[in-house]
C-alpha cells in the first residue's frame, strides 16, 4: 500500500514529495474535490494526507468519506504553519461518532 498527499500548499506537498509520498499540488475546491475521489478509488492507497486548507474546502465530502470507508486511512495534516483551527475536523468527527 502506498500513500498519497493531496495539498493546497506547495511546501508541504514538496516536502510529502522528498519524503517519498507521491501525491498532487491543486488549488481550487473543484481540483482537490476530483483528486480526493479519485484516489478513494484506488485501491493501491493506504493513507490519504490531506492539508488543512484542502480539507476545509470539502469537508463534507472527507467526513463522508471516513464514515462510509474503512480504507483508506484518512488523515488531516498542518501545513508548514500549523494547525489553524482550534477545534479540527477530527475533533467535529470523533464528537460526532460518539453522538456528542
Amino acid at each position: 500500500m502506498k500513500s498519497y498527499v493531496i495539498s493546497e500548499n506547495r511546501d508541504s506537498y514538496l516536502g510529502m514529495q522528498l519524503a517519498g509520498i507521491e501525491g498532487t499540488y491543486l488549488k481550487t475546491k473543484a481540483e482537490i474535490e476530483a483528486a480526493f475521489k479519485e484516489a478513494l478509488k484506488d485501491k493501491d492507497i493506504g493513507i490519504i494526507f490531506l492539508t488543512e486548507k484542502a480539507s476545509a474546502m470539502i469537508e463534507d465530502l472527507v467526513l463522508e468519506a471516513k464514515k462510509k470507508y474503512f480504507s483508506p486511512l484518512i488523515t488531516v495534516i498542518p501545513d508548514r504553519y500549523g494547525y489553524q483551527r482550534s477545534e479540527g475536523m477530527i475533533m467535529q468527527y470523533i464528537k460526532e461518532s460518539v453522538g456528542l
